[in-house]
Formats: structure tokens, sequence, C-alpha cells
């Protein structure tokens, strides 16, 4: 089963490697998944999904990366010194 859109096409997309990638799209699922199970709660702590789709968590976050709904937020590295 291939899945759409690609990986290496997402990878490329955000200038990220597949764990990193894979790391995002989970994190977003989790959010997304919390979503609806607050949904009638009224608390309005999770963002919606950005995108209109049926599919499972997983799915949507990978869209949203796709659609450019959703990037990736890599820190500047921190210099070492020698201070220490």
């Amino acid at each position: 089963m291939m899945m759409e859109p690609p990986v290496e096409e997402l990878t490329e997309k955000l200038e990220v490697g597949k764990y990193s990638l894979v790391t995002l799209a989970a994190k977003r699922a989790r959010q997304i998944n919390s979503y609806y199970s607050q949904l009638g709660d009224g608390i309005g702590r999770y963002i919606p999904p950005q995108v209109i789709s049926q599919g499972k968590p997983l799915s949507i976050a990978f869209q949203e990366i796709s659609e450019d709904k959703l990037i990736a937020a890599v820190p500047e590295p921190v210099p070492v010194t020698e201070d220490d």
C-alpha cells in the first residue's frame, strides 16, 4: 500500500529526515485525537484539524504537512562554551 503523499515528498518539503517527519506527524496526530476526545467538553485546548478529511488522525497530520498547514520548527543549535 502506498502512502499518499509519499514520505519522500514530505521529507523534502520540510527538509527533515524520516524520523523527524514521523515524530512531527505522531505528535500532531495525538493532538488531533485529543481534540476529538474533548470536543463535547467545551474546553477548546487543542487546535482542530486544519484540513477537511475523514481519515485517521495520522493521515490528517500527513495531509496537513502536505498542504503546508503544519511545519517543522527546528531549534537553533546552542553554542557550547568551555566556561564550565
